[in-house]
């Protein structure tokens, strides 16, 4: 096997693709950590749903106006300062939730803070380093990475439930923010280096490495219409997948589950999701991607059909939660796959901070949406028929995309 060849890619950074693991699972803890934190901050303050998760809203549509700028100056300078930086000003953002008042003002304030605190552990930052390593085996160490995500699904409500019902939720997001940050922050310190980020010592490997980057410009990307595609599916899959993970846990609720019942069955979405994810990033590396998304966007639907119809039952929730857990993430595993392939490395950061955006405008706009549609009709179940609906849309996006020029 040569140099290039998958496990030579292992032997040399093990553990890259852990350390970026965690690093991505930061990014989203203000996301898949909310939902055990929606009740208690809607009835400390007397708000609406819509009211304590239009914070989110805000945080996201940031992220999606400065999320082709932050790939531009990763492709520039490099991931890991980035990263270093944000780990600490995203936990510390976090923990300030604590501090709210009941103001709405004050709410957005925090919110605003937490917003540009995430900019620096963006999806960019941690898949461009593994990008810039792995070749034979990036579908798996994508996966891998990406699987940050199913850790917090699995860790975050689990972990915030359990603070909230012993010291309050406003201590209790100080404390999460608090643990998680001891456990990144080492590990990327340790770990965390992509091509880019070489050391002066490291100038020949690291120019050896930068040799290989090659692909289509930024401009020659974007006019492109299969990453108009990637973009529409994007966009659809996170509008929908990320409501519903989100809202999860009052979904549950409002069926008789318990806070701490529904967090359990939640915990198996981040179970499943790892399981997911691997299973994905190794179909990518053997099988055309755009096939392995296409039918991995259609999981979710399967999870939606049980809510709407045995959600009920604690058979029915799990499975459902099984069938969401699978999916979840795919949409960042199969379109990271997807850009390098059609578009190559040179332009990866732009190009997929491009992406990011569609991502971030459906992460903004769908938890807010679910909320909506719950305040408006007292349920859930118009939403869950949507996410149905736009499911499919996303999935036929990329049964359309031909076969990649690069792998």
């Amino acid at each position: 096997m040569t140099d290039t060849g998958a496990r030579a890619e292992w032997r040399r950074y093990p553990m890259l693709p852990i350390a970026a693991a965690l690093g991505y699972a930061t990014s989203v803890i203000h996301i898949y950590g909310l939902g055990p934190y929606i009740e208690p901050i809607s009835q400390s303050f007397g708000w609406s749903r819509t009211q304590v998760t239009i914070g989110l809203t805000l945080s996201t549509l940031v992220q999606a106006v400065f999320g082709l700028p932050i790939g531009l100056l990763v492709d520039r300078y490099g991931p890991r300062r980035f990263g270093l930086v944000g780990i600490l000003l995203t936990c510390g953002a976090f923990a300030l939730l604590g501090t709210a008042t009941g103001s709405s003002g004050n709410w957005y304030v925090l919110w605003g803070i937490l917003a540009l605190a995430t900019l620096p552990v963006q999806a960019t930052i941690w898949t461009s380093a593994v990008a810039t390593r792995f070749e034979a085996s990036r579908g798996l160490a994508f996966a891998i990475t990406l699987c940050g995500a199913s850790v917090a699904v699995a860790v975050f409500p689990l972990l915030g439930t359990w603070l909230i019902a012993r010291h309050g939720w406003q201590t209790a997001v100080a404390i999460q923010g608090a643990i998680w940050a001891a456990i990144a922050f080492p590990m990327i310190v340790l770990f965390f280096r992509g091509a880019h980020d070489a050391s002066r010592t490291q100038t020949r490997v690291a120019k050896a490495d930068r040799a290989v980057l090659s692909g289509v410009t930024l401009g020659e990307g974007l006019r492109s219409t299969i990453y108009l595609r990637l973009l529409l599916a994007s966009l659809l899959f996170t509008f929908t997948i990320i409501a519903l993970v989100v809202h999860f846990v009052p979904i549950l609720t409002d069926r008789g589950a318990s806070r701490i019942e529904a967090a359990g069955i939640v915990s198996l979405v981040g179970i499943f999701s790892i399981l997911g994810r691997l299973a994905t990033g190794l179909l990518l590396d053997r099988f055309r991607a755009s096939w392995v998304g296409a039918a991995v966007f259609l999981l979710p639907v399967v999870g939606c059909l049980l809510l709407l119809t045995v959600g009920g039952t604690g058979v029915g929730q799990a499975l459902a939660a099984a069938f969401v857990g699978l999916t979840l993430g795919a949409e960042v595993d199969v379109i990271v796959y997807l850009t390098t392939r059609h578009f190559g490395l040179k332009s990866f950061g732009g190009l997929y901070g491009g992406l990011l955006t569609a991502l971030s405008i459906g992460t903004a706009t769908g938890p807010l949406g679910a909320a909506a549609v719950f305040d408006a009709y007292g349920s859930y179940a118009p939403f869950l028929a949507l996410t149905c609906l736009f499911m499919v849309a996303s999935s036929a996006a990329l049964l359309t995309l031909p076969q990649p020029a690069n792998g």
